[in-house]
């Protein structure tokens, strides 16, 4: 990161530490979720199939968040909908340490979807179009590279929780930590510039900016950006959903054994993701994505199926962090980069999330299978499937790297 950064104006590096907080603080509230899903069965006497219920209606409605929220971003700027959409992730997930009842936890589960669905695209949008061509890949993958910052902080945090608090108000406590995020609204506020945005967007109603990225011109992009989300989304949420799940009850880990496999798979995820950055900067992001896709499936394939020791799947979680990393990572650059300024944020939002929808699913589908063929062939089957998806798609889509958006060719003229 250091090479790129360094080379960056005072305005691209407040940019990225605005983007790169908000993102970290948004995966510390989700991956709460996941840590807590033993604690949650065990409190409303659900099953997993339920469990797995509430991780797909946050992620359906983070579909419609990120849709939503790009629009937002392109009608009324980046910075002020970045601001709402922090607020809106942050209250939901604290609200969530009040909830008495599965419903309660159902509803308050969906208003965290739209506001973490829509705080990416909004900070995606605003840093792709703040930071130069030639570095875009790997900021935002510097970027992503925080998901695995507060998933760490998350898995530290459940660690200490559930081990020093009674386990039927330890969930409650891990819960009520999401107001974190709300104190980054106070950093956004401060020294963040608005990217200069098409005049058409501001003068355009709010409703025809959300089917802008129907037209017949980036319509194409539009369909293979929405296969491409699903394919993403569903191999990440089939394999880190039930993942705490499958190595305290299948591989019989305590949570601080477990915590110590999830480390390595996190760091490895950090890795990966500045790694992913680097690659789609100089060989392109079609060939990047492409890599990283066949290396998810080869290595979640022998991760789940393979007669592996305890040891073994330590080592191996390296890898399987790292390439799950590389598809995430390169998303932001490549989806900002198919669609013009009056509709990117709309699109970005739209195929980012739009597998949200369909990928919801997943989780409820490894949750069902899992009572016929068992908890870990029902995330490997379903997280292969999903990455072969983007696989597809990717070699679908045009090679877009170095693309000069229209503010910044404007500027140069």
């Amino acid at each position: 990161m250091s090479n790129w950064y360094s080379e960056s104006s005072p305005l691209e590096r407040r940019t990225f530490w605005a983007s790169f907080g908000g993102w970290a603080l948004d995966a510390l509230d989700v991956q709460m979720f996941g840590l807590a899903i033993p604690a949650l069965i065990a409190a409303f006497g659900i099953s997993k199939a339920d469990a797995g219920l509430l991780g797909s209606v946050t992620l359906f409605f983070g579909a419609f968040g990120g849709w939503l929220g790009g629009a937002l971003g392109d009608r009324f700027g980046r910075v002020k909908a970045l601001q709402i959409t922090v607020a809106t992730f942050a209250l939901a997930t604290f609200a969530c340490a009040f909830a008495m009842t599965y419903t309660q936890l159902l509803i308050l589960k969906a208003v965290q979807g739209l506001g973490f669905g829509a705080e990416w695209a909004c900070g995606a949008v605003l840093m792709a179009e703040i930071i130069r061509p030639e570095h875009r890949g790997k900021a935002l993958g510097s970027v992503q590279s925080a998901w695995a910052v507060g998933w760490g902080a998350a898995v530290l945090l459940s660690a200490l929780v559930f081990t020093y608090a009674p386990t039927e108000i330890a969930w409650r406590l891990l819960f009520a930590l999401g107001l974190l995020p709300a104190l980054l609204i106070i950093f956004i506020r401060r020294g963040l510039k608005e990217p200069p945005r098409a005049i058409a967007s501001e003068k355009t109603p709010f409703l025809a900016t959300l089917s802008g990225i129907f037209h017949r011109d980036v319509l194409r992009a539009t369909l293979i950006g929405g296969l491409f989300g699903i394919g993403a989304h569903g191999g990440y949420a089939a394999l880190t959903t039930f993942l705490p799940t499958y190595l305290r009850e299948v591989r019989h880990l305590s949570v601080l054994g477990s915590s110590g496999y999830l480390a390595v798979i996190i760091v490895a995820f950090f890795c990966g993701c500045l790694a992913s950055g680097i690659i789609s900067d100089r060989i392109g992001r079609r060939v990047n994505v492409a890599f990283f896709a066949c290396a998810c499936i080869i290595t979640v394939l022998i991760y789940i199926f393979a007669p592996l020791t305890d040891g073994e799947m330590l080592v191996l979680g390296f890898p399987l962090g790292f390439f799950s990393a590389g598809i995430p990572a390169s998303m932001a650059a490549l989806f900002s980069e198919l669609y013009p300024a009056g509709v990117r944020g709309t699109g970005v939002g739209f195929c980012y999330n739009f597998g949200r929808i369909v990928s919801a699913a997943f989780p409820f589908l490894v949750g069902f299978l899992s009572d016929h063929i068992g908890l870990g062939p029902a995330i490997g089957i379903d997280a292969a499937f999903a990455y072969s998806l983007v696989l597809i798609a990717v070699l679908l889509l045009p090679e877009t790297r170095g693309k000069v958006f229209e503010q910044a060719a404007a500027t140069r003229a």
